[in-house]
């Protein structure tokens, strides 16, 4: 579907120069000698390159609209993943590339969001947040404040991310997958 390149928002995938692209930040500018612009920061999907563009405001751009299905995680095959559409039951092998750093903290059984375009797989996302084993950490140094200090950890899926001092090896704590932040113990 076009679109303005006025309409373009963060999130939207397009489609430009025979590629796929997410847009990652936009910024409109009116010079005070010539036209507006649009300086549109891009990320493209297969081979997650990032580039700008600046596109005029009375261009029109290709907006893709995607189909997302749910699918089950069942096992790694080589570079790729087995999913299972949750509606079908049928399986699929898609690249593991799709999920870029969140594949570590992908469990079997988890459910996948797979966004498609004519079939073809562009696009796979986990839940915002996962339960995850702390495997390494350094033990609690005798007074210090649990308000302002954190200290690094090792994840059981080989994440590094901070925790506050309480938090001991063993520990079964909830992470926020996009932001690789500590959240909370888990329950």
């Amino acid at each position: 579907m076009k679109i303005s390149a006025n309409d373009i928002r963060i999130g939207n995938v397009i489609f430009h120069d025979n590629r796929y692209l997410v847009v990652s930040k936009t910024m409109h500018t009116q010079p005070g000698k010539g036209g507006a612009y649009i300086q549109v920061e891009m990320k493209e999907i297969k081979t997650g390159t990032k580039m700008n563009h600046r596109f005029r405001s009375s261009e029109d751009v290709e907006r893709i609209k995607l189909d997302q299905q749910p699918h089950q995680f069942l096992y790694e095959e080589g570079d790729g993943l087995v999913l299972m559409d949750q509606e079908t039951y049928e399986q699929r092998t898609v690249p593991q590339s799709l999920l870029g750093e969140q594949a570590s903290f992908l469990q079997e059984g988890m459910v996948v969001i797979l966004e498609t375009h004519d079939g073809e797989p562009l696009v796979a996302s986990l839940p915002s947040t996962a339960e995850v084993v702390v495997k390494e950490c350094e033990p609690v140094v005798k007074g210090q404040t649990s308000a302002s200090s954190y200290k690094p950890a090792v994840l059981e899926n080989g994440a590094r991310i901070m925790v506050p001092p309480f938090i001991n090896e063993g520990d079964k704590i909830v992470v926020d997958i996009k932001e690789l932040k500590y959240l909370e113990r888990a329950k």
